[in-house]
């Protein structure tokens, strides 16, 4: 092609040197944004429609609900979206050897059929088809689980994600203060809590007044040691595990080997607890002093590990403590070393100290709620 027509080939090409040529370059850019306007703006609008109705309306129809750790199962039914979690059942991992089979046994109990949808919220990594527990012998395909329960939607998602998904919604009377001031409307969240494992996660405002989750394992960062004594822990985790991360000892296998390391150091030949449980139960009464010191330690460790979280996420909207464990050592953990180590970060220390910590009490599992959420489209 030339310049035949009046400079319109030019402008692709070349200059346009005349005032002929630069009238019909600006003729020919208009003409395509007509064409754009014509042909590819109906698509945009409709895939944009699409996107947004799928993302705006949640899935109808029954759902299982799941929030599987590395000890218990928990499953409740609901009804539909917006309906309550109902029958609430906790199935001991131990007792089942995979997933789907406690799922049938939980849903052959209840006798209400199968599910048209199924949200699981699991303590482990989430990373492709197949998930291979951490903390358990539980391994499946997502893919196998949704063909063998005919289910329309599946959603897997880590357990503290879903936690994280219920914070909004969760009332005041589920939530203890631990020290703090009052939290910034919108302002990020910080969510860490220790059972069988560390789970951490949080929630970051999104700018148009919803939230978006973090899905991380922060639970394995190096943990760190203030005093002599956690030292020679952080130096005992090393040597049995090759890496001493926060879980290691924020857990209850940690506060055991917490235990059972400050032993040693102090020549106890036979140590009196031989569980986690035991560990808790001598300390709080105060019948033995490693036990003591250990669940103290653990204390301290999570505020140090929960004060790092708060500073990493500018969490001005509060920190939640989860799990298993601290909730259920009550006013005892309020007075423990947890919040002077939260607060412990030399120059942050008033930054950290404005910062609310709350405990969250509920007595059924907020993980739950948080994997309806996930089916609603809210993550």
């Amino acid at each position: 092609m030339g310049r035949s027509v009046g400079g319109l080939t030019a402008s692709f090409f070349g200059r346009a040197d005349t005032a002929g040529a630069q009238w019909a370059d600006a003729a020919f850019a208009l003409a395509l944004s007509a064409i754009d306007l014509i042909f590819f703006l109906p698509f945009t609008m409709t895939q944009t429609v699409s996107a947004g109705t799928a993302a705006c309306h949640p899935s109808t129809g029954a759902r299982l609900v799941a929030d599987v750790g590395g000890t218990n199962a928990r499953f409740a039914w609901q009804a539909g979206p917006g309906l309550p979690l109902e029958a609430v059942q906790v199935l001991p991992c131990a007792n089942y050897p995979t997933l789907q089979l406690a799922a049938h046994a939980y849903l052959a109990g209840l006798g209400r059929g199968m599910p048209q949808h199924a949200a699981i919220a699991i303590a482990n990594p989430i990373t492709g088809d197949q998930v291979r527990m951490t903390n358990h012998h539980w391994s499946f395909s997502q893919r196998a689980v949704k063909a063998e329960f005919g289910l329309t939607t599946l959603r897997l998602l880590n357990d503290f994600t879903a936690l994280a998904l219920a914070l909004p919604a969760l009332p005041a009377d589920e939530l203890r203060q631990v020290g703090g001031g009052d939290a910034r409307e919108s302002a990020p969240k910080a969510l860490i809590g220790a059972g069988t494992g560390l789970g951490v996660s949080g929630l970051l405002p999104d700018g148009r007044g919803q939230w978006v989750p973090l899905e991380g394992e922060g639970g394995h960062v190096t943990l760190p040691a203030a005093t002599p004594r956690e030292r020679l822990v952080v130096d005992g985790l090393t040597r049995l595990y090759g890496h001493a991360s926060a879980e290691r000892a924020v857990c209850g296998q940690g506060l055991f080997d917490t235990y059972t390391l400050l032993c040693e150091a102090d020549g106890v030949a036979a140590p009196g607890c031989t569980s986690p449980a035991d560990v808790t139960t001598a300390a709080l009464a105060g019948s033995d002093a490693q036990a003591l010191e250990a669940l103290t330690m653990f204390c301290a460790f999570l505020g140090s590990v929960a004060g790092n979280l708060a500073l990493t996420l500018g969490a001005l909207g509060g920190v939640y403590v989860g799990g298993g464990i601290v909730p259920r050592l009550g006013a005892w953990f309020d007075a423990s070393p947890f919040r002077a180590r939260f607060e412990a970060k030399g120059r942050f220390r008033a930054y950290l100290q404005a910062m609310p910590v709350w405990v969250i009490t509920s007595a059924q599992s907020p993980a739950l709620l948080g994997a309806s959420r996930a089916l609603d489209g809210v993550a």
